[in-house]
């Protein structure tokens, strides 16, 4: 801690033992030790309150970009499927064609519509996941110590 060698402290402990005398250095000596207890014990218990403190945040910090980036992937497919509602195939149409060829290709364009936004929302729910497990091997971490 100090970066004290042998010679320092024989110079000390004379210098103590003709300052405080033989019958005082024994008590002084047990004094000093149990502060230099007590200030280490105070300057880990800070270290450590720090550093659950940093972190606490860095997990905050994670857990909000995760949130953005399901509330974006949930917006995506919104957007996705409101779209299909809009499609001009769901719309009537009032051409000459036959209803019954009209109504498949609708029916073909919508469910192509539909799989494109399930995959999308398949892909969304996997990267959630993919990125999930990474948060909480922090805390497993922190947890652990």
């Amino acid at each position: 801690m100090f970066d004290m060698g042998f010679l320092e402290l024989l110079i000390i402990a004379v210098v103590g033992l003709l300052v405080l005398g033989p019958e005082r250095l024994p008590k002084a000596a047990r004094t000093l030790g149990l502060w230099i207890g007590k200030i280490k014990r105070t300057v880990s218990g800070m270290q450590r309150e720090i550093n659950a403190q940093l972190e606490a945040e860095e997990l905050r910090q994670k857990l909000n970009e995760q949130h953005k980036k399901l509330d974006d992937s949930l917006q995506k497919a919104k957007r996705d499927v409101e779209s299909l509602g809009d499609s001009p195939a769901a719309k009537p149409s009032a051409e000459s064609e036959p209803q019954e060829t009209a109504a498949s290709d609708a029916e073909d364009s919508t469910q192509t519509r539909v799989d494109r936004a399930t995959s999308r929302l398949d892909d969304a729910l996997a990267t959630v996941r993919d990125t999930a497990p990474e948060q909480a091997d922090p805390q497993k971490d922190a947890d652990s110590r």
